[in-house]
Formats: C-alpha cells, sequence, structure tokens
C-alpha cells in the first residue's frame, strides 16, 4: 500500500526556519518525482516546489525561491523541504505528493498533510 508521511510542521515565528520530512513507502521511491505543495485557508493548493527521482532537477515555485529548499534521500524514501526565513504568508497546509516519471504529471499520491503557522 503506498503511503506518504509528512512530518516536521509546527509554530515558528517570522524569519525561523522549518524542515518538513515526508516518508514514503509501498512503491519504488526513486521512481517517481515529488513535488511539496501547500494550502492556505481560503486560498487555492499551490506548487512549492519539486524534484525529479534522481534528485538532480529542482524547481521552485515563486515563493519559495530563494527561501526553500527541496532536496530527497532516495536510501531513505525520504523527501524534505528546508524552509528558510518564513513569513506569516507562509502559513499553509504543506502536502508531499509522488508521480511516476514526469513531474508535470496530474495527481499521484498524496500525504495527509502536516500544518505550519508562521507568527510572532
Amino acid at each position: 500500500q503506498m503511503q506518504l508521511v509528512e512530518s516536521g510542521g509546527g509554530l515558528v515565528q517570522p524569519g525561523g526556519s522549518l524542515r518538513l520530512s515526508c516518508t514514503a513507502s509501498g512503491f519504488t521511491f526513486s521512481s517517481y518525482a515529488m513535488r511539496w505543495y501547500r494550502q492556505a485557508p481560503g486560498k487555492e493548493r499551490e506548487l512549492v516546489a519539486r524534484i525529479t527521482g534522481t534528485g538532480g532537477i529542482t524547481n521552485y515555485g515563486d515563493a519559495a525561491k530563494g527561501r526553500f529548499t527541496i532536496s530527497r534521500d532516495n536510501a531513505k524514501n525520504t523527501v524534505y523541504l528546508q524552509m528558510n526565513r518564513l513569513k506569516p504568508e507562509d502559513t499553509a497546509v504543506y502536502y508531499c505528493n509522488a508521480v511516476i516519471g514526469d513531474w508535470n504529471r496530474i495527481g499521484g499520491y498524496w500525504g495527509q498533510g502536516t500544518q505550519v503557522t508562521v507568527s510572532s
């Protein structure tokens, strides 16, 4: 059974950092591109970052550029999102998503999400 489990969310002050993790099971992790999305209350889900199966190529949404870093450890079946210089507008539920092959594919498998709250 395919499963994605996110962790690492929480409450952080503006300017702080968090590292999110998403651990996968039930599929060949390295064959899947991985994506982080987020959804704030009343807003549409948006792409934060994505990474190819090998980890060799990454891509970021505008809000994440220069502040967030996506990485993966295929030996641990885990993808990470390092978030620095957090802002209140980064407050959202963050989801990881796995898609076979091409990271432009629609759909894929989703984790349950982890809440990130940036507030003083």
